[in-house]
């Protein structure tokens, strides 16, 4: 069974046998490795899943950078500052073009906010954004007109990280190969792949047919042993493919006709 905690487990436990070396967003931006994997994680809602992976990761030696949104659901102080103690990344997830509807000056103030509430509890060096799939405002527009590095932010992964040198592999849509028809976690990559299953990561890194450096993007919520959090879970997740679908489809025929 895919996207459980022990298939989670194995993963790891696979990359690490490989040779991989691991480290958070901003470590592979001062300095990075030669043979590394950046796992990052996107806390879109039950941050007590993503404390269950930061503990597992924890065990094993290895760290990663957890993004946080500035809403109920995902935004758990005591979960945050836990995660930052066990020696994990803490970044700002923001959505604020689509929470202020693309009001530019509300948005970076309303950016500033959370940035600043978040640096409170822990120490924040990267961003990353939060797709919002069915709004129709892109949070990464916010930096056409303001700069993340006035904010004393030294990286976000959609335009610090040269995909054509890193690959990028997301569990976007609960699928490795989600990305086809993603609204917005999306790259430019010279690195393609069949992946749709984490066995396939597995067997392609046991047959040592992964490149030297990957982003992995996980979304902890979508991952559980509980059999009914399992169940609701890609029960949820496929109609919002089916949802994600239709958008993405609908802005391809909006490209072609302009």
């Amino acid at each position: 069974m895919d996207f459980t905690i022990k298939k989670y487990k194995i993963l790891l436990h696979t990359l690490l046998e490989t040779g991989y070396y691991f480290q958070t967003l901003e470590a592979f931006l001062m300095k990075p490795s030669e043979r590394v994997i950046i796992l990052r994680h996107d806390v879109d809602l039950c941050p007590e899943n993503a404390l269950v992976f930061a503990s597992l990761q924890h065990q094993l030696g290895i760290s990663g950078v957890y993004y946080f949104r500035a809403v109920p659901e995902s935004w758990d102080t005591h979960i945050i500052k836990k995660i930052s103690e066990l020696g994990h990344e803490i970044g700002y997830h923001y959505e604020c073009l689509t929470t202020c509807k693309g009001n530019m000056g509300l948005a970076v103030k309303d950016f500033e906010k959370n940035l600043t509430a978040l640096r409170q509890l822990v120490p924040v060096s990267t961003i990353c954004m939060h797709g919002s799939p069915l709004s129709k405002y892109d949070s990464k527009d916010l930096w056409k007109q303001y700069s993340y590095r006035d904010f004393g932010i030294i990286g976000e992964p959609y335009f610090d990280v040269d995909f054509s040198k890193v690959a990028y592999l997301t569990d976007t849509g609960r699928r490795w190969d989600g990305e086809k028809v993603s609204v917005r976690d999306k790259v430019n990559t010279t690195f393609s792949h069949s992946f749709r299953t984490t066995d396939h990561i597995i067997v392609a890194s046991r047959k040592n047919l992964l490149p030297d450096h990957i982003m992995f993007t996980f979304h902890p919520q979508r991952w559980n042993d509980d059999p009914y959090l399992w169940t609701k879970e890609l029960v949820v997740q496929n109609s919002k493919n089916i949802v994600k679908r239709y958008f993405f489809m609908k802005r391809v025929k909006q490209k072609i006709n302009c």
